[in-house]
């Protein structure tokens, strides 16, 4: 079932995207050679604490840290670690803030230090099919519309989308319906409806769109141990079309 979100608990959960939004534009000062993604986590239990929030995916089905953090062929899921980052390197920080029992969701992909042009090709294809998928958010389409655009989008750039992770219904709880794949037909899947509040989040790949899981059971990487970006917002669907809930600008 989907259920559709008040006005007022879209606007609370607009308040934990801010937070979520805050941290992400502290984390982009923080990215360099020689960090490390133990001090990235530290840093947002820190942040979160202080801003009255909580890291919802701290225990969510055992997960034991408030980010995720996905270094280069990591797709998603990867644990904090005390490994420096070095040039070239790409790692990707996932994190959902409770605030007051709101919830909001955004996952961003850094480059650290200088990168190849190729991989900077993938962080920019990977942001704008994610817009080009907020794009189609839009009442009356449907769920299969922000998929394609974003499918259609990346493959006509030489990558691929990955299609075992997808955008989910997120409200008081993290996972809600619907689901919301990258890929797929436009005119097929939920019809898009005001109140739905949902994330879309993009994971594309430089190489083949396939993935193993490590064997700590959580991380993805890339099949073919090539590069994977991604990058995510928690929308709201109103009226006047869709509102970015964890907007940095």
């Amino acid at each position: 079932m989907i259920v559709l979100k008040s006005q007022r608990e879209i606007e609370m959960m607009k308040k934990a995207g801010e937070v979520l939004a805050s941290v992400h534009k502290e984390i982009a000062k923080m990215i360099q050679p020689g960090i490390t993604t133990w001090e990235i986590e530290e840093f947002v239990d820190s942040f979160l604490q202080k801003h009255g929030a909580t890291a919802e995916q701290k225990g969510y089905k055992g997960y034991e840290f408030a980010t995720c953090a996905s270094i280069n062929d990591e797709i998603c899921h990867g644990f904090p670690r005390k490994e420096p980052l070095k040039t070239g390197d790409i790692v990707t920080i996932d994190m959902v803030v409770n605030l007051n029992g709101a919830l909001a969701d955004s996952a961003w992909t850094y480059a650290v230090g200088e990168v190849s042009e190729r991989t900077e090709k993938l962080l920019h294809v990977t942001k704008e099919a994610l817009y080009k998928g907020i794009e189609q958010a839009q009442i009356g389409n449907r769920i299969g519309d922000i998929g394609h655009a974003i499918q259609t989008y990346v493959e006509g750039e030489g990558f691929s989308v990955v299609r075992d992770f997808i955008g989910h219904g997120i409200g008081s709880v993290i996972h809600e319906k619907p689901d919301v794949p990258h890929f797929g037909l436009p005119g097929k899947g939920p019809r898009i409806k005001e109140g739905m509040v949902f994330t879309i989040e993009p994971m594309v790949n430089m190489g083949q769109y396939e993935m193993k899981m490590d064997a700590n059971g959580w991380t993805a990487r890339t099949i073919d141990g090539k590069y994977s970006a991604q990058y995510e917002h928690t929308i709201a669907i109103t009226k006047n079309g869709p509102v970015i809930l964890t907007d940095q600008e």
